[in-house]
């Protein structure tokens, strides 16, 4: 399947089983992703965003190379995966949106650049970082320890995981105790599945129930399996929980911890290429942007209000490596 006609299925999916309502879909600059018949409020998914945009701010873009200062244009490298509401494609089909993109656009804005964006897949991000294709990706990269050897990196985002139940439920998650003899679904190969097992285990060793866990590879089917009390609740990327949350309106999310697990706070950042000269001015950017509010306008926009930071970290500590 098309990654660009994905999140168009998605939503129809959606639609079709009472879970989501796109609003004005005569109009695209109107569409919504809103409860079912919720017509004052929702996310638009249009592809007229009314973008918010920034200024040049001196201190920030003269630390920019001089090259690409002269150039006048940040290459920009995104994924092409449809995930939203971190990047996917509008209504129309062709236009891409999402928090990430608006991110990126305001700090090239800030450094007095012109973003120019290329979608590609997860591992040619970092391909276009080494070939110097591409001057930074801002696309959901977390800061590791592995990372680091190759990249510099300017955070912009908390990386958090959060647990999805039926609105209502009465049910908050802390600890491997909270989830003993639950039925959690999670995507299999994924960071949030390693967590589970391990709490799942913990809960065993300490003679509680151990997790009973289900696998969905779709996120329709796991809407699906929570509305009908097939399962107690999912456990995923935070941002994809948010969105969910806000645009179908029957869910909520009861539980939220680091995409690191442990006691390491994951990171967002914006990535470049090893001493490419350009960290200092993404952090510089990103610090701008945060203090001038607009930086929080995007995330409320986009339900990810809770993934905020208060400052840029150049080269935070990252996930370790994983031992061989």
């Amino acid at each position: 399947m098309s990654v660009r006609r994905s999140i168009t299925l998605t939503v129809a999916a959606l639609t079709a089983t009472g879970l989501l309502t796109a609003c004005g879909a005569s109009d695209p600059a109107t569409d919504l992703a809103a409860p079912k018949g919720q017509k004052d409020s929702g996310v638009n998914i249009g592809p007229d965003q009314d973008r918010i945009r920034g200024k040049k701010v001196a201190d920030a873009a003269d630390l920019v190379p001089e090259a690409i200062r002269k150039r006048g244009t940040l290459k920009i490298g995104a994924s092409a995966d449809a995930s939203p509401p971190l990047g996917f494609y509008a209504t129309d089909d062709k236009t891409r949106i999402g928090s990430e993109i608006d991110l990126a656009t305001l700090v090239a804005d800030t450094l007095g650049l012109k973003p120019q964006f290329e979608e590609v897949s997860w591992e040619n991000l970092f391909v276009g970082l080494d070939s110097s294709k591409f001057d930074a990706v801002l696309s959901n990269v977390t800061v590791t320890e592995e990372r680091k050897e190759k990249y510099d990196f300017a955070t912009y985002r908390l990386d958090n995981i959060a647990f999805e139940a039926k609105e209502g439920s009465g049910w908050k998650v802390k600890e491997p105790a909270d989830v003993a003899g639950k039925t959690i679904s999670v995507s299999s190969g994924t960071n949030q599945e390693k967590i589970l097992v391990e709490w799942s285990e913990e809960n065993a060793e300490a003679g509680r129930e151990p997790v009973d866990i289900k696998y969905f590879q779709k996120d329709t089917d796991y809407y699906l399996a929570l509305q009908s009390g097939r399962i107690d609740a999912h456990l995923g990327p935070s941002p994809t929980a948010a969105y969910h949350v806000a645009t179908a309106g029957q869910s909520e999310i009861i539980g939220q911890l680091s995409g690191a697990g442990g006691d390491l706070q994951g990171k967002i950042a914006a990535t470049t290429k090893k001493n490419s000269g350009l960290v200092k001015a993404y952090a510089a950017a990103i610090d701008h942007i945060i203090e001038h509010g607009s930086y929080g306008k995007i995330l409320q926009r986009w339900g990810l209000s809770g993934e905020a930071v208060e400052k840029s970290e150049i080269n935070p500590p990252g996930l370790p490596k994983t031992k061989s």
